[in-house]
């Protein structure tokens, strides 16, 4: 796969990544884009200076005036976006990757996201081509500005209470230390919470072992209530219950909505398609209008202001806030959930047992296949699954999610990786075993050849 992805451009700095690709997309981004004032953001990753200087060189030299804000969350280059009314934005970061790669998240006026069916396709034919635009007539300028501490003002209205609750907040070396401790005050014990982009703690992807088995261990060993750790650059969010137990981020989107539901009663909450069914049926019982959509965050910003959603969350860890611009920001759901956590505290709950409800069915979490003719695999197993029962629904907008009274599965290609990608949630431990079998059986004739 190439560097330009479905929600972003990524790929390994120096390899399929360079300078020169930085510099080209500068040139050719205002002919996807049209912008006369640019902000530019970037993590902490030993290449973000020079491929953030590369591409502000080449924005300037089409014509654009470029912002500079340094080191940035991704949910601040959001925020500045759509609060100051800049035309265009880049945060430069590859979010949970290794430290080796790095990449361009774009986003147009309002904080909109650009995707590939929204622009990168088109950009990567331009950089492809190997001809740039002529330059602007008159240079755009190039500037630094400061606006971290306008952020954590805004972001203050919701600073959680979080008297009695014993807290670790795992950083991961990442660009969540710019803002931790502001928003959550000094009483947590904070863990890897300076910036290097050499992730020397641990990987940066909270949602495997490498990335949350440090702090799932330290909350075992320190005794504390909960755990939180945020990815490299801040747009998702992840929590460890008081057991040292990963929670899976798709069951948490219930808590946070029941927050903004009691301002709104009534109001849409999206999930993925990948939500479990769990999650429907407390939104529904705290009277929200559940709706659901594809993955990826491309998709969901535009979801949410179709559907005026007060918010919503996928199974990877984002959560989107129609008070945050219809982004994600995992500082926002950080201070949401830990507040309603801290709360039920409050009234005796622990974190599994306040989360225990949610925890009624048994789910697989997302499995990886790497396949050949993905796409013909998962047609042969929705046609031998729906020829074998008819189901309660089929929902066909990213991949297939086939519902059935006692069980569902999500079967869908990967939009950033090579794999076909299966969330199966079923009754009791005893059918999704089974139902895992079934279909891995099916997929069995598309297996790779060593």
């Amino acid at each position: 796969m190439g560097i330009f992805k479905a929600y972003d451009i990524r790929g390994r700095f120096g390899e399929t990544l360079t300078l020169d690709i930085a510099h080209r997309i500068g040139r050719c981004l205002p002919q996807i884009v049209p912008a006369q004032r640019v902000l530019i953001g970037r993590d902490a990753r030993a290449s973000s200076p020079a491929l953030a200087e590369a591409l502000g060189r080449g924005l300037a030299e089409a014509g654009c005036d470029v912002d500079d804000a340094g080191h940035a969350t991704t949910p601040m280059v959001y925020y500045l976006t759509a609060r100051h009314g800049y035309d265009l934005s880049v945060q430069v970061t590859a979010s949970h990757n290794p430290a080796g790669d790095n990449g361009f998240k774009v986003s147009r006026r309002g904080a909109r996201p650009v995707g590939y069916a929204t622009g990168l396709d088109r950009l990567e034919e331009f950089v492809n081509s190997g001809r740039l635009p002529p330059p602007a007539a008159t240079p755009g300028r190039r500037q630094s500005i400061e606006r971290l501490e306008e952020f954590i003002e805004f972001l203050s209205p919701w600073r959680p209470d979080l008297g009695g609750l014993r807290l670790a907040v795992d950083c991961s070396d990442g660009m969540a230390a710019l803002v931790a401790r502001p928003l959550l005050g000094e009483g947590p014990r904070y863990l890897a919470d300076k910036p290097d982009g050499a992730f020397p703690s641990h990987s940066p992807n909270p949602m495997i072992p490498e990335g949350h088995g440090p702090l799932a261990e330290y909350v075992r060993r320190e005794r504390m209530d909960a755990g939180v750790i945020f990815d490299g650059d801040v747009d998702r969010v992840m929590f460890i219950d008081e057991q040292g137990r990963f929670v899976r981020p798709d069951l948490m989107i219930a808590p946070i909505a029941a927050y903004f539901l009691r301002r709104e009663p009534g109001a849409t909450v999206l999930q993925d398609i990948r939500t479990s069914r769990a999650v429907t049926e407390e939104l529904v019982r705290l009277g929200a209008q559940p709706a659901m959509w594809k993955v990826g965050h491309a998709f969901a910003k535009e979801k949410m202001r179709e559907l005026n959603a007060i918010c919503g969350g996928e199974l990877a860890g984002h959560y989107y806030f129609r008070d945050f611009f219809w982004c994600d920001s995992g500082e926002l759901a950080a201070m949401v959930a830990l507040g309603e956590l801290a709360a039920a505290h409050r009234r005796g709950l622990r974190f599994s047992e306040w989360l225990a409800p949610l925890e009624c069915y048994a789910n697989s979490g997302e499995l990886n296949y790497r396949l050949a003719r993905k796409a013909e695999a998962m047609e042969h197993v929705r046609r031998q699954l729906t020829a074998e029962r008819e189901p309660l629904a089929l929902l066909d907008f990213d991949g297939y999610r086939i519902e059935y009274a006692d069980w569902w599965v999500n079967i869908r290609l990967s939009n950033t990786e090579p794999y076909l990608r299966l969330v199966i949630e079923a009754s009791d431990a005893a059918h999704l075993q089974a139902r895992r079998e079934q279909i891995e059986k099916l997929l069995e004739p598309y297996a790779e050849e060593a």
